[in-house]
């Protein structure tokens, strides 16, 4: 079976985190590319999945700083396709690190932008987080202005330059960051800690989110942002999971958190169209195309209800205990 990703050279910024360690893995297990580089600033990490995929023959891997514009205009000569996941993550770290946030998740985002577009890239995926929606915290905030910039990227490489596109989704079962590892380290104790007892949350695997997220390189026009649909879980369900039996104390919520996440908002939902597995947030500016094709794998969009709004409170779909408990069995848990 053919791939878009085939006889593709691949550039993956933030590539040796947790979404970097799977995709890696999905792209060479079902693609043939001609090489993927991975471009981050540790080196140590680099060591380690090199060792990891046994020296792949077509892994290369590129020291540098999404920060710096000059190295990765050098990481991009020759690449056709770039995946940009490289992000300074975490919510607390970012409201005390506020400076740091900005120049990663926004210069940074910016850099990779420009990079491409002189290197002639064809296609650039941005990978962006369900707290970009409505953000109350700087992290959300970093990247909700990220996806507007790719967006608006698009509108800057005119017609016949590089498409740009983001692709949205919410908590990723064993990444790092999870709640997972806290809550098995703490059910020793006999006592679980919840920011607040009731927090809903988006819940998928990383080999949904990355299998998404390539497909949608091949999918996308340029402009959108996509949104895989994904089930929805309790806190409280997945500490009973963790930790059967357990008291739960709920301590409160820590800086910049959200009780309920979304992928969807209420304003977006004029340019969202639904399709059977996933959403298209169709761009609000102008591009360079008198009409937009609405049509993915085949199928016509529809646009949603007016004020209609994706959360984590509101899906349709939710997991229970024992199918939190068959989820977490099956994955492992990322420690990079």
């Amino acid at each position: 079976m053919t791939s878009y990703l085939d006889n593709k050279n691949i550039l993956v910024t933030g590539g040796t985190g947790s979404f970097g360690n799977a995709f890696v893995r999905y792209v060479l297990d079902n693609c043939n590319p001609k090489k993927i580089i991975i471009f981050s600033r540790d080196e140590f990490k680099q060591y380690r999945m090199e060792r990891k995929f046994g020296h792949h023959d077509k892994l290369r891997f590129f020291i540098g700083d999404v920060r710096d514009l000059a190295r990765l205009e050098l990481a991009m000569k020759g690449i056709d396709i770039v995946f940009h996941a490289a992000a300074m993550k975490q919510v607390v770290a970012s409201e005390y690190n506020p400076f740091e946030c900005i120049k990663t998740n926004v210069l940074g985002g910016e850099n990779v932008i420009s990079a491409a577009m002189k290197n002639n890239v064809e296609k650039v995926v941005a990978i962006s987080t369900d707290k970009a929606v409505k953000p109350v915290n700087l992290y959300g905030a970093s990247k909700a202005c990220m996806e507007k910039l790719f967006i608006a990227g698009n509108h800057l490489s005119g017609a016949d330059g590089t498409r740009f596109c983001v692709v949205r989704y919410g908590n990723v079962i064993g990444s790092r960051g999870s709640v997972i590892p806290v809550f098995m380290k703490q059910r020793q104790t006999g006592k679980i800690s919840l920011t607040d007892d009731r927090m809903t949350r988006f819940w998928l695997r990383i080999e949904e989110g990355v299998k998404f997220v390539s497909e949608c390189s091949e999918l996308m026009q340029g402009g959108e942002v996509f949104v895989l649909k994904v089930p929805s879980m309790r806190v409280t369900d997945l500490a009973e999971a963790i930790a059967p039996g357990c008291e739960q104390e709920v301590i409160g919520i820590r800086p910049g958190e959200k009780v309920h996440e979304a992928m969807v908002s209420e304003e977006e939902s004029g340019f969202a169209y639904e399709y059977s597995n996933f959403y298209v947030i169709q761009p609000q500016i102008k591009m360079w195309e008198t009409e937009r094709n609405y049509e993915y794998c085949g199928e016509m969009g529809k646009l949603v209800e007016p004020g209609f709004s994706y959360s984590s409170e509101n899906n349709k779909v939710w997991l229970g205990v024992d199918e939190i408990l068959g989820l977490i069995d099956e994955t492992e848990v990322v420690s990079n």
